[in-house]
């Protein structure tokens, strides 16, 4: 670069710093309150400028739907509510760069034709919404063609006692990029929403007792699911048609019943599930067309089944995981399996060790025959407790002619493994 062009570049980089300097100096906090300048939220929006706050004291406002068409900070003090009066959307986002927290946003309209939010963000970038407390909306928090934004710290609490009649709490479409970080959501149909996501990170977030799912993944790619704590929920977590999704340190608890699960990877390739908890669930990982999927270092403990997986899977490595009180460990429809099971505990090994290495001398099956019988009969479910199901699997493992040999750990481990946080 010539010494002229290198003054101009200069130049010009100096004019940017100022710029931003000047905006910054510029820009003012506009407060709203009974006795402020401006005493009503839509005022205070429409007379800002970007790069300006707006600072709501408590109270409740009552202004209809607010438009934030600017790149300002909408902020409250004390919790000021602003009230949807079971009518219309409370906060909408339409610019870049804004920030919205510290509001409890309340009764939002419903509707079965457009999803109707409390605080609505669309084809904008690089906003935060954190802090808030969504009371009683049909969506709480919505996302819409938008990238680089944080969902942060915020509870979301609905009263949804059917799935036609709620939204879901946190909710993202079209999106690229997303951070959805320590939320509450309780009361949707789903926790936490994603559908064509890609990149997006959901991390120590707590979903439960909501309608459906805990979270639901949907032809998303290349995102993180990390730290997460998922209890109670109608049917759980589904990750569905996506791909390298990495599912690691999350709980999935006490998601009981006919049909729910502690997690559903259905038709995922190329992705993780890694340190996880399922504790007390009905299934604790229903596998359903999944491909290429690693299960590794993951805690089972008082399931129904601990790991169902379907014949048209293929390429899974089940290895390292704890498997511990399980009603039945791993349960198929299938007489051979694509899929590769090594080094896990079993607490229902009953093999021996006579080198100590810590490695059972004889493999285990983990697929009982009369986990096999209630695949084909569940109504022989009601013989659980009784002899018969304990000599049918003795008879099994003493001649093993019916249940799937492919499924098999050929060393399986005989003490409990216990890793540490810094484990990969």
């Amino acid at each position: 670069m010539t010494r002229p062009l290198a003054r101009l570049a200069m130049l010009a980089a100096l004019c940017a710093v100022a710029a931003l300097a000047c905006s910054a100096a510029l820009a003012r906090t506009l407060t709203v309150c009974d006795g402020c300048e401006h005493r009503s939220v839509r005022d205070a929006i429409a007379a800002a400028a970007d790069g300006d706050t707006v600072l709501v004291k408590a109270g409740t406002y009552r202004e209809g739907a607010l438009v934030i068409a600017k790149a300002i900070t909408l902020e409250g003090e004390g919790w000021p509510v602003l009230d949807g009066e079971l009518q219309h959307a409370i906060v909408t986002v339409e610019a870049d760069d804004v920030v919205v927290r510290g509001f409890v946003l309340r009764d939002a309209g419903r509707s079965h034709i457009t999803d109707i939010a409390a605080l609505r963000v669309a084809e904008v970038s690089d906003c935060l919404i954190e802090n808030n407390r969504v009371e009683n909306a049909f969506f709480g928090i919505y996302f819409a063609k938008s990238s680089g934004c944080v969902v942060r710290g915020n509870r979301v609490t609905g009263e949804g006692t059917n799935e036609a009649y709620t939204g879901n709490a946190i909710h993202l479409w079209g999106t690229n990029y997303m951070t959805v970080e320590d939320n509450y959501a309780t009361g949707y149909r789903d926790g936490i929403y994603l559908e064509f996501a890609r990149g997006a990170s959901v991390r120590r977030n707590v979903s439960e007792g909501n309608l459906r799912y805990g979270l639901h993944f949907m032809y998303s790619e290349d995102s993180v699911f990390e730290d997460n704590v998922l209890r109670a929920n109608g049917a759980g977590v589904a990750i569905m048609y996506s791909k390298r999704i990495d599912m690691h340190g999350n709980t999935f608890a006490d998601n009981w019943g006919a049909a729910a699960y502690g997690l559903l990877l259905k038709e995922i390739n190329d992705s993780v599930v890694s340190r996880n908890t399922f504790e007390g669930n009905s299934a604790a990982v229903y596998v359903d067309g999944s491909n290429r999927t690693d299960l590794t270092r993951n805690d089972f403990l008082r399931n129904g089944y601990a790991l169902r997986v379907l014949s048209n899977s293929m390429g899974m490595r089940v290895m390292y995981n704890n498997f511990i009180g399980n009603t039945f460990d791993v349960v198929t429809n299938a007489n051979r399996s694509y899929n590769s099971f090594l080094e896990n505990y079993w607490d229902a090994y009953e093999g021996y060790d006579l080198d100590r290495d810590g490695v059972g001398d004889l493999p285990f099956r983990p697929v009982r025959l009369f986990a096999m019988t209630v695949q084909s009969y569940p109504q022989a479910m009601v013989l659980l407790r009784s002899p018969l199901s304990q000599v049918l699997d003795y008879a099994e493992r003493v001649l093993p002619v019916i249940t799937p040999k492919a499924i098999e750990d050929d060393r399986p481990l005989m003490g409990r493994i216990v890793w540490s946080s810094s484990t990969p």
